[in-house]
């Protein structure tokens, strides 16, 4: 599985400080729970990572 590959799968996301000063990743699909906590350095860095590829996204659609 790629991140080009299409699956029907519903899933919710969210996103949020832990009170451990953490940020949470936090998705739900199917019964499964995972949790994923990053340091906040961390979360502005995959925060860095989602723009760049929904401005990529964009020249692709076009």
């Amino acid at each position: 599985m790629g991140i080009n590959d299409e699956r029907d799968i519903e899933a919710n996301l969210q996103i949020g400080p832990t009170d451990q000063g953490m940020v949470r990743l936090f998705v739900a699909a199917e019964g499964i729970e995972i949790p994923m906590d990053f340091e906040p350095d961390e979360a502005r860095e995959i925060a860095e990572e989602m723009m760049a590829a929904a401005k990529a996204a964009e020249i692709k659609k076009g």
